[in-house]
C-alpha cells in the first residue's frame, strides 16, 4: 500500500493516526511519526513503556519480539539497551538502520514540529512518579494542552487524576464484555463520571445509544481501530468526535 485511503463524510470527525501512520510505516517508530505529521491527521498515537533506567519509550509490547524478533523486556533493560535495537522493517526484515525505537521526547517533537496532538497510550504501570517524568517532558516541550492521555489501565487513569486533574484523558475499552454482563456498560458509564474522563471505545462495540449516554454526561467519544470506509461510516452515524486508523485519513 502505497498511500492512505481517504475518508470523506459531512460529520468526518478528527483523525488519529494509530501508532503513526503504521499501515504505510513500521508502527511507533520515526517514520511512521513522520508519515502521519506530513498529512492531515489531527493526532498522532503512541505508545510509551518506561525503562529500567527511568526513560520512556514509543513501543506497544512490553516485548520487542514481534517488532524486532529479539526479545528484549522494555521495562527490564536501560534506556540504551532497547534504543540499540534494529527493528524490522515493514517486510519483516532488518536492513534499516533509521527503524528504531524513538524515546518519548523524539515522538514530542516530531508531534509538535508538525502540530499534531499527542495521543499517549500508557502500557503497564504508571506511578505517580512516572506520570509526573511525562508530565514534565510535555510542560519542558510546551505540548501537554496539545496531549491526550489514554489508558485501558483504569489504575493509572486514576493516579493522573491524582495530580493532573485536569489533563486530557480517555478510558479505553473493548466492550467485550458489553453482552454478557448488562451492568458492565453502567460501570464504564460511573468511571467516566467520576474521574472525568472521555471514551475510547473499539468501534463495533459503540452504539448510538452509549453515544447519546456519553455526550449527555459531558464528555466526547473517540472509537479505535477503524480501517474501512464502512466501518467508518457507521462510527460516524453513532456520533463521535474522533476516529484511530492505521491508514484512513
Amino acid at each position: 500500500m502505497s498511500n492512505t485511503i481517504k475518508f470523506s463524510s459531512d460529520r468526518k470527525p478528527l483523525m488519529v493516526a494509530h501508532r503513526g501512520l503504521s499501515a504505510l510505516e513500521k508502527e511507533n517508530t520515526h517514520a511512521a511519526f513522520i508519515a502521519a505529521g506530513n498529512r492531515s491527521y489531527w493526532g498522532i498515537e503512541t505508545d510509551i513503556h518506561h525503562t529500567a533506567d527511568g526513560k520512556y519509550v514509543c513501543i506497544h509490547d512490553a516485548s520487542t519480539a514481534r517488532v524486532g524478533i529479539d526479545d528484549i523486556n522494555v521495562e527490564l533493560c536501560t534506556y540504551d539497551t532497547v534504543r540499540s535495537l534494529l527493528l524490522c522493517e515493514k517486510s519483516g526484515e532488518k536492513g534499516r538502520t533509521d527503524i528504531r525505537i524513538p524515546s518519548f521526547e523524539e515522538y514530542v517533537r516530531i508531534c509538535k514540529h508538525y502540530d499534531k496532538v499527542c495521543v499517549l497510550e500508557l502500557k503497564g504501570v504508571f506511578e505517580k512518579e512516572h506520570l509526573q517524568d511525562v508530565l514534565d517532558i510535555l510542560a519542558k516541550e510546551e505540548w501537554q494542552d496539545h496531549t491526550v492521555i489514554i489508558a485501558f489501565g483504569l489504575e493509572n487513569l486514576i493516579r493522573l487524576r491524582e495530580i493532573a486533574p485536569d489533563q486530557t484523558a480517555q478510558y479505553l475499552t473493548s466492550g467485550k464484555n458489553f453482552a454478557e454482563d448488562p451492568t458492565a456498560i453502567d460501570r464504564m458509564y460511573e468511571i467516566l463520571n467520576t474521574y472525568n474522563l472521555d471514551l475510547d471505545i473499539y468501534h463495533k462495540a459503540l452504539t448510538p445509544e452509549i453515544s447519546a449516554r456519553v455526550h449527555a454526561d459531558g464528555h466526547v467519544v473517540n472509537v479505535w481501530t477503524v480501517d474501512t470506509t464502512e466501518d467508518a461510516s457507521a462510527a460516524v452515524a453513532c456520533g463521535i468526535e474522533y476516529m484511530t486508523s492505521n491508514i484512513l485519513e
